[in-house]
């Protein structure tokens, strides 16, 4: 095997449905003819949602506020505010609803399961590949860490063209894991117990490690390492998602149940939560791991992650640690003097007042903000360098938004205005490093980024006359 025959679509193929992509390397770098047509990268589009919202004052701070996790990526990305979903209004519900539903399709719902149109990431995935992704990569992946479910789009957020969902929403990461990287079944399938049983997905894979990292691999020095921390990376990733425990010291292992509440009605009612700072942070952050990892391995090009649904309440304890500071000690319940729903920390967002500190509603805002950049960070690290140079980060298209400019449920207008947005530049189609007050309608902010991204297809009524937002091309 020379260099110019490994494909950027090599992976390890195991037993039963596993295969590992393989890192971006040195000996992928397509031909001088490929680079030549314009296609160095794969198009891909994702949707990063955030529960809640930044209010819209607080937005005008800039990274002096809440936004301060963001800055270190500042130059990777186009801050936008002043962005209006007004348009997503649906009487007798709430914004909770209504613009998580408008998040990157910038339409109201169309019922509790279905949302008023396609989102951004799969007008994309329909346009770019309309025969289909190559072999191995996933269609369409969504995820999210979350515990509210009452209605779908508040943690959903990628839509088909009839609004239905575009994939099944992974939210424990052990699901996410077997999704990226495949599973052994062992036994008859109708034994429960069997079905769970595993050995790690790197044991079936082995030889064909050896044989990329040994002395006759057609991989330099360099490359050949970059397999092997990749390979490490993920056996943590494993060990993390199902907790391996040996039951009898040899054989296969089971993992162990989720110690969060996850597949069901984790907050029955509306009532909330408890959860530490740590229980939530960790697993997100393996989530978000994994998640980055499927791109970089390119099993996935479209989809969504979630990091706290629209309106969520959790009843967060622990202190927050900001750059190895600590920033607050989230108590949300004996803050608020409350329990049930009274105590979460959506109430935060209800007390919302310009005249006052808000400290708490800072504090978690400000904590979102660093774990979404967390997950921008995996996608922007040395290693996700692609052939034209660039990061993973500075070739895909992000869309980073959440639902509400505005917590208190007394004026929709002033709840569905202002709403934060931000993104990334899609390999140079749009601009990056500012913060724009755009003073548009999301409908047009998204109908241009579609028409940056090649789509001819409009979002929104046919017949309505479509303000392209060139403020933010690049």
């Amino acid at each position: 095997m020379t260099e110019q025959n490994i494909s950027r679509r090599a992976a390890l193929k195991g037993l039963g449905t596993i295969s590992i992509g393989l890192p971006f390397l040195e000996e992928m770098c397509v031909s001088k003819a490929f680079a030549a047509a314009g296609n160095p990268v794969p198009v891909r589009a994702f949707n990063l949602f955030f529960g809640l919202g930044i209010p819209a004052p607080l937005q005008q701070e800039g990274f002096e506020g809440v936004l301060e996790p963001l800055k270190p990526l500042s130059d990777k990305l186009l801050i936008m505010r002043k962005v209006d979903q007004v348009r997503c209004d649906q009487s007798g519900i709430n914004a909770h609803f209504d613009g998580a539903s408008g998040a990157f399709t910038a339409e109201p719902p169309k019922g509790e399961a279905k949302a008023g149109g396609p989102s951004i990431d799969q007008l994309i995935r329909k346009h770019h590949y309309p025969n289909g992704q190559p072999s191995g990569v996933a269609p369409t992946a969504v995820a999210g860490t979350f515990f509210r479910r009452s209605r779908v789009s508040r943690y959903v957020h990628s839509y088909n063209q009839d609004g239905t969902v575009a994939a099944t929403m992974q939210e424990r990461p052990r699901d996410l894991f077997d999704r990226l990287f495949g599973t052994i079944q062992f036994g008859d399938s109708s034994d429960a117990r069997q079905m769970h049983l595993k050995r790690s997905v790197l044991d079936s894979v082995v030889e064909q490690y050896k044989y990329y990292t040994g002395g006759r691999s057609p991989l330099g020095k360099t490359s050949r390492a970059k397999i092997a921390d990749h390979l490490d990376r993920i056996r943590e990733f494993e060990q993390r998602a199902f907790s391996l425990d040996s039951e009898t010291g040899s054989g296969p292992k089971r993992p162990t149940p989720s110690e969060l509440l996850h597949g069901g009605l984790a907050d029955p009612g509306g009532e909330g939560i408890d959860i530490s700072l740590d229980e939530l942070t960790t697993e997100w952050r393996l989530m978000a791991d994994l998640y980055a990892s499927g791109i970089q391995m390119d099993k996935v090009r479209f989809g969504a992650l979630t990091f706290l649904a629209a309106g969520e309440r959790i009843r967060l304890t622990g202190d927050y640690l900001y750059n190895g500071e600590k920033r607050y000690t989230f108590d949300d319940s004996r803050r608020l003097k409350a329990g049930g729903s009274q105590g979460c920390s959506h109430e935060w967002w209800h007390q919302f007042n310009e005249q006052k500190p808000n400290e708490a509603l800072r504090a978690h805002a400000h904590m979102k903000m660093r774990e979404l950049a967390y997950f921008l960070g995996r996608l922007d690290e040395q290693g996700t360098m692609e052939a034209n140079g660039k990061t993973i980060l500075d070739n895909a298209l992000i869309t980073i938004s959440t639902e509400s400019g505005d917590g208190r449920h007394n004026d929709v207008k002033r709840e569905l205005s202002g709403v934060f947005h931000a993104m990334s530049g899609a390999n140079g189609r749009f601009k990056t490093g500012q913060i724009l007050d755009l003073k548009s309608e999301g409908l047009d902010v998204y109908n241009t980024i579609l028409d940056g991204m090649g789509v001819a297809q409009k979002m929104g009524p046919v017949d309505r006359d479509h303000m392209l937002v060139d403020a933010i091309r690049a």
